[in-house]
């Protein structure tokens, strides 16, 4: 049992939903499990293994990259979190549970991640699973582009570089 809860529910929930998952399954709890879902849980935000692994060891919690690979899975199928998008070679994720489901606008310029939520986006899902026949149980939807401020940026170089080729400058970099 993890003395430095403090009889948080936040995170309690969560972890009675995994002991819950892992005993149907035939499983083991371990203080390694549970340290991950409290890291994972106070985490507001998407995270790759890697920068669990960083956060935990800073803390000085001995769990091994292994034990986040092989609980990563059973966290995902008990539903407590999801994968989001791939980037950098590495999958990120984020906690799901008690959180209202929505979808992510990732821009490619600067990596920012805007959450929504949309009921069409569901009722599209509801509508496409009974045409096909198909028992959806989730969906991942993302738009990926350039947020405001990017866009922004983009046009700003596209009318620097149009007003530089009416003046007839090469393109090599060189200042006016």
């Amino acid at each position: 049992m993890l003395l430095n809860l403090n009889n948080n529910r936040a995170i309690m929930e969560p972890i009675n939903k995994f002991r819950a998952y892992i005993k149907a399954q035939g499983l083991r709890k371990t203080p390694e499990r549970e340290t991950i879902i409290e890291e994972i849980f106070s985490i507001h935000d998407h995270f790759d293994v890697d920068e669990l692994f960083l956060r935990l060891r800073n803390k000085r919690k001995r769990v091994s990259k292994a034990s986040l690979y092989r609980t990563i899975p059973l966290l995902i199928e008990s539903g407590l979190i999801k994968e989001v998008y791939f980037e950098d070679g590495h999958l990120h994720y984020e906690h799901i549970y008690g959180h209202k489901d929505h979808s992510h606008l990732r821009c490619n310029r600067c990596g920012r991640i805007i959450e929504f939520d949309d009921d069409e986006i569901g009722t599209l899902q509801k509508r496409i699973g009974k045409k096909y026949d198909f028992a959806v149980t989730a969906h991942r939807f993302e738009l990926i582009g350039y947020c405001p401020q990017c866009a922004q940026r983009g046009r700003v170089q596209k009318e620097q570089q149009s007003f530089k080729k009416e003046r007839g400058e090469e393109e090599t970099g060189r200042e006016l």
